[in-house]
């Protein structure tokens, strides 16, 4: 694989972590975001390709077989989600540094593979109330998904201390402050 860094955002849903990698991929860091794959249908408005790659769970375990993915993680009975190995590759092919946004154990999972070539960041909501607040604003989420997201967030918090870094995300500008602050050391910018 060619020589290229990793920079890994995960939390638990609704903590703001596709906000902050958003902010990151307009700070000219050169920066490029890896599409994850899922099993799991596209949500209104989500595109294949852009969003992620959609696989039917058939296809998406043949791959794992294949080993195709750096990671992957069954997060939801039925649901996959993934890293696909050329993905990677193709954002160093093209001369870029990797950002993530995926869930704690996939984020963990990267980082103990690259080492010192990943930064892996922890974003941190301010309370589970919040998250809840969070989650219900979206208006995506059916009430048995948001009690499922809330059930796992707090066993994702508790892995937080995993991470290179914590990120409260209380304040919005704050924390896409300290995120870039934290992206440019690591990449020497």
């Amino acid at each position: 694989m060619p020589e290229g860094k990793l920079i890994i955002f995960s939390a638990p849903s609704g903590s703001g972590k596709t906000t902050l990698v958003k902010h990151l991929l307009h700070q000219n860091l050169g920066l490029q975001f890896s599409i994850s794959a899922t099993s799991r249908a596209p949500r209104s408005g989500e595109v294949n390709g852009r969003d992620y790659y959609f696989l039917p769970e058939k296809d998406f375990k043949e791959r794992i077989q294949k080993g195709d993915f750096l990671e992957w993680e069954e997060v939801y009975r039925g649901t996959y989600y993934g890293t696909l190995r050329s993905e990677v590759e193709r954002i160093w092919q093209n001369g870029h540094h990797v950002i993530f946004d995926m869930d704690v154990v996939g984020g963990l999972n990267l980082k103990k593979q690259f080492g010192d070539r990943a930064l892996a960041i922890f974003v941190k909501p301010p309370s589970l109330q919040e998250l809840e607040k969070r989650l219900r604003s979206r208006d995506t989420e059916t009430e048995e998904k948001i009690s499922e997201r809330l059930n796992k967030a707090g066993s994702e918090i508790n892995r937080a201390v995993e991470f290179d870094h914590i990120l409260l995300n209380n304040e919005l500008s704050t924390a896409a402050k300290e995120a870039e602050s934290l992206v440019r050391l690591f990449l020497g910018k």
